[in-house]
Order: C-alpha cells, then structure tokens, then sequence
C-alpha cells in the first residue's frame, strides 16, 4: 500500500488526523525560528499513531528534539552517516540514478526522486516512467515527489512500485 508523506511549513493537527500520513516533515525556509517551530511539530505529532515526523535539513536539531528522522538535502550526502550515527532514519532527496546510487552506498533509509509530475520553479518533471526505473534500480525505499496534487497522480505512483508519494499541495 503506498504511503503519504505529508509536508509542510504550517502544521495542523487538523491536517494530520484528516490525511493520516504515514511520514510527516516540517520543513519551513522562511523562518528564522526553525527550532522553536520543529519543537511544536513534534509535540503536535507525538500523539497520532503511525506518524513518523521528521525534520528538514538538520540533523543535529532532529537528534536534540527526538524526531523520528532528518529529511536531507541533495546537498548534504556527507551528513547521512553523521544522522545514521544518532539512530535516526534518514531521508535524501535524489534528482538522479546517480545521487539516489550514492544516497543508497552512503546507507540512506529512505530517498525521494523528483519533479514526477509539473510543480513550480522544479524543472522537467521526470515522470512515472523514470520513476519505475528508479524504484527498479535500489533497494531503497523510493518516495515520490513533485506535482502530485490528484488522485489520479497517486494511482500512477502506486502503480510504479514506489513505496510512497509526497507532497504539500495535495494536502491542503
């Protein structure tokens, strides 16, 4: 059964019980806050069944504030085993075979691969296509990401074997 990654920059518990995601990542660039804000996600998250919630980008604060996870960058493979080191599950957005091959080496839980589909200012979307290759080629748990807002957009990432799809649109 394919499972939901829901991100976002504003939380709501609302949000959370309505869609009951699997995976949860607070990921806001915009604030200069960003701690004070991850400690009211994860009190937020702590009481759903099944959510895993994860942070964006740093590590050392998902570790300090006992996230599931960190959600990395395409920039930080060099953090990977650091987060794995603090016993948390580990994220890497991937845009290539060959960043998703170094996300798997580098020990990586989980990656996404993205554009999928059309999404602002995030180039050519790959498609599903791309994406049954890239599930095809790890053994990695694939999470898809980028204009996935339909269910019809779900169906077809189901149906390329990924093991979930992620998402901001589709959620609000």
């Amino acid at each position: 059964m394919l499972q939901k990654y829901l991100i976002t920059a504003e939380p709501s518990y609302m949000q959370l019980r309505k869609y009951r995601p699997e995976f949860a990542l607070y990921r806001n660039k915009e604030t200069s806050e960003y701690a004070f804000h991850a400690q009211n996600f994860l009190q937020m998250t702590q009481n759903i069944p099944n959510l895993k919630a994860f942070l964006h980008r740093d590590y050392e604060l998902a570790d300090r504030l006992n996230a599931k996870g960190v959600h990395l960058t395409s920039s930080q493979f060099e953090s990977i085993e650091k987060a794995k080191a603090l016993g948390l599950e580990v994220v890497v957005s991937t845009h290539t075979k060959e960043e998703l091959l170094n996300a798997e080496r580098l020990g990586a839980d989980y990656v996404t691969f993205s554009p999928i589909f059309s999404t602002p200012n995030k180039g050519k979307p790959k498609g599903v296509t791309v994406l049954k290759e890239i599930v095809n080629a790890t053994s990695l748990k694939v999470i898809a990401l980028g204009g996935i807002v339909t269910e019809e957009h779900i169906k077809e990432v189901e149906e390329s074997g990924a093991f979930a799809f992620a998402s901001i649109r589709y959620f609000y």
